[in-house]
């Protein structure tokens, strides 16, 4: 276990959304952990036009103000995932907000979309465009919870951001905000992927460039959502959904004593259902859009079931309040080795083998 693992392990007498404070303080001066080496080549994959050098990502939620990418970049992630972001500062639900389920491997958090704005966020990613981050860095996008045209929230996100991002994710599946996950019925998608689409296009046509949109979903969804969601993403031109948000389902298996809070459950108990939803939209999606695997993600083996059931890449978050920060070095040297051991020459031969 390294000196970061054994800090991490410390920030656990603390609350945990002071604990998450002090991890953002920390990796801003420099103090985070740095990956020797390059990539292990198996590794490597392409996802709706973006070239990672491995396939590990850092999910949105943890650098909810787009301050530390760069370290994260230098820990080993492939990519890294900023936001969620809205187009006004807001504080979010009251605290306390974020629970750790330890003896489930899980969190739950009920945050509300708690960050700067786009102002700020915006600031650093010009900065690191300026510096360079050695990485792909992304922006979640979302609406402010007051909002009068919460699709209006999107657009303005995407055009602030534009030119800044390696690539957007709209994020209509946090069950902390109400209402927005109302979003994904049929006719509000049309409209937001529509709104969407033509800023895109706006956009392109004014900087002759274009980066890739995901739709971020929720793994709660109902018979026929799937492929309801699917039809309107490749019908708006979006490059890709990642599945899944934290769901409100309650699994028996639960053990800790704040299973009950409201909020998004993450981590371990995830896994599995987030997975079974990943496959249906891997069925649904017959290869016309790219799919990302989040959810559960602790290991290699946790990451190969997303790789077989359909993602192009994965993206974990949760896993490192247990893990700590050398958990991403591990899943990937884990994930190369299992990859072998099956006969596959890379990430991209394993997708969707199951």
């Amino acid at each position: 276990m390294s000196l970061h693992d054994v800090a991490a392990r410390a920030l656990h007498a603390l609350d945990p959304e002071d604990a998450h404070g002090w991890a953002i303080r920390g990796l801003k001066m420099g103090l985070g952990p740095v990956e020797a080496g390059r990539d292990d080549p198996i590794l490597a994959a392409t996802v709706a036009g973006l070239k990672l050098s491995n396939c590990v990502g850092l999910a949105a939620g943890f650098d909810k103000n787009a301050e530390v990418p760069a370290a994260m970049i230098r820990a080993g992630f492939g990519f890294v995932e900023c936001g969620t972001v809205t187009p006004l500062a807001q504080a979010g639900n009251p605290r306390p907000r974020l629970f750790r389920l330890t003896q489930d491997q899980a969190v739950i958090n009920r945050m509300g979309f708690n960050n700067e704005g786009l102002e700020p966020f915006a600031a650093r990613l010009s900065a690191l465009k300026a510096g360079g981050s050695g990485g792909v860095v992304g922006a979640n996008i979302g609406a402010n919870k007051d909002a009068a045209d919460r699709i209006g929230d999107y657009v303005t996100g995407l055009t602030r951001l534009w030119g800044l991002s390696d690539y957007f994710t709209a994020n209509i599946s946090s069950p902390n905000t109400p209402g927005l996950r109302a979003l994904q019925t049929k006719a509000a998608l049309e409209e937001l992927l529509g709104r969407i689409a033509e800023a895109r296009a706006s956009l392109r046509a004014a900087s002759t460039t274009d980066y890739p949109i995901f739709l971020k979903v929720a793994p709660d969804l109902e018979e026929g959502e799937v492929e309801a969601i699917v039809e309107t993403v490749v019908g708006a031109g979006l490059d890709g959904i990642i599945v899944s948000n934290t769901t409100v389902a309650r699994p028996d298996t639960l053990a800790s004593s704040q299973a009950g809070e409201g909020g998004g459950l993450s981590g371990a108990p995830l896994l599995a259902a987030s997975t079974a939803v990943l496959a249906r939209f891997r069925q649904a999606a017959g290869g016309r859009t790219a799919l990302i695997g989040a959810g559960g993600i602790a290991s290699g083996a946790d990451a190969l079931a997303k790789i077989k059931a359909g993602a192009q890449a994965v993206q974990l978050y949760s896993a490192l309040v247990y893990g700590g920060p050398g958990l991403v070095t591990r899943i990937k040297r884990d994930l190369a080795a299992r990859l072998r051991a099956e006969g596959f020459a890379s990430v991209t031969d394993a997708v969707g083998a199951a």
